[in-house]
């Protein structure tokens, strides 16, 4: 079964359903696609009660920002290695949606599908004040996160 619409991949959810997703499927992961600056210093999602751990591979790396070009090849690589087969679930995590969509899109290219984005991140949209994390998206939504 395909599950690639017309944007691409199996499509946006919200920080919440994704975490109702993983907590369902056991076989499903977790992909967060932020950087490693990211990672340090704003938190990373905790889903260890699901008896998951998140994988991490930036899409772009800090600070030049640079797409890496081999993002589906290495993150094949990194899926074989942790024994997950096509066919399972795959959750794009970032900061705002925007780059994890562009990470579900190339990895449904690649042929791994399901790839859903999480349309709000880790991090969500601005609030009035212009400060993430407030309004939407995981850690603003009560998910499980920690400081690394």
């Amino acid at each position: 079964m395909s599950y690639q619409n017309l944007l691409g991949y199996a499509g946006d959810i919200l920080a919440a359903d994704a975490y109702a997703l993983l907590k369902g499927e056991s076989t499903s992961v977790l992909v967060d696609v932020r950087t490693q600056a990211e990672w340090n210093y704003v938190g990373i999602p905790d889903i260890q009660a699901l008896g998951k751990t998140p994988l991490f591979l930036e899409w772009q790396s800090y600070p030049s920002m640079v797409v890496d070009a081999n993002f589906s090849a290495r993150l094949e690589a990194l899926l074989q290695s942790e024994g997950v087969e096509r066919g399972v679930s795959l959750v794009f995590l970032c900061r705002s949606g925007a780059r994890s969509r562009q990470a579900a899109i190339a990895m449904t290219n690649a042929g791994w599908s399901p790839c859903f984005n999480v349309a709000d991140g880790f991090e969500g949209t601005l609030s009035d004040l212009r400060r993430r994390g407030m309004v939407s998206g995981w850690k603003a939504g009560g998910l499980p996160w920690t400081q690394t």
